[in-house]
């Protein structure tokens, strides 16, 4: 076998194991990956219903592929619909059970926020100290996500949109 044909398959042998590599890491990404806040699919939610402090509660439904207030029967901002049916797979830092944190120190007695998603709530507390980050509870867990996942009212939703 001559010189260049060794270095060749020396060459292959290299990218494969290589290649090997990076698939066993990104399986074992997958794999031991948090999760999403929720299992739902965000296209397929239909209904929402959110209450931020002391603000009017929300309602809305999903028809004809557009968002309408349940209140009023007017048509809603379906960005900003979007914007929150998308929250239910926002990836999750970290897991805990609900029963590791006090709510109080954490801003989830009472919530600052409170989002239902087709029958699956939400609770959102307050910051983490270090890094852009809030607490969500579900059911008996609290996840940790980036704050961009944190639902804002109308009010900030179309100032932002300025």
């Amino acid at each position: 076998m001559k010189r260049a044909a060794r270095r060749q398959l020396w060459f292959l042998a290299a990218v494969l194991v290589l290649l090997a590599a990076a698939w066993w890491q990104l399986r074992s990404d997958r794999m031991s990956a948090p999760g999403t806040l929720l299992t739902l699919d965000p296209n397929a939610i239909t209904h929402v219903d959110l209450q931020i402090s002391q603000a009017p509660a929300e309602h809305y439904v999903k028809r004809d592929g557009h968002w309408w207030s349940a209140d009023q029967t007017a048509a809603a901002d379906d960005l900003r619909l979007g914007e929150l049916v998308r929250i239910a797979s926002a990836p999750v830092q970290n897991w805990q059970p609900a029963d590791s944190y006090d709510p109080t120190k954490i801003g989830l007695s009472p919530p600052q926020a409170t989002l239902n998603l087709d029958g699956q709530t939400l609770r959102f507390g307050g910051m983490t100290a270090i890094g852009q980050r809030g607490y969500v509870q579900v059911g008996s867990r609290i996840g940790i996500v980036s704050l961009r996942y944190m639902p804002r009212s109308v009010q900030s939703a179309s100032i932002k949109g300025l």
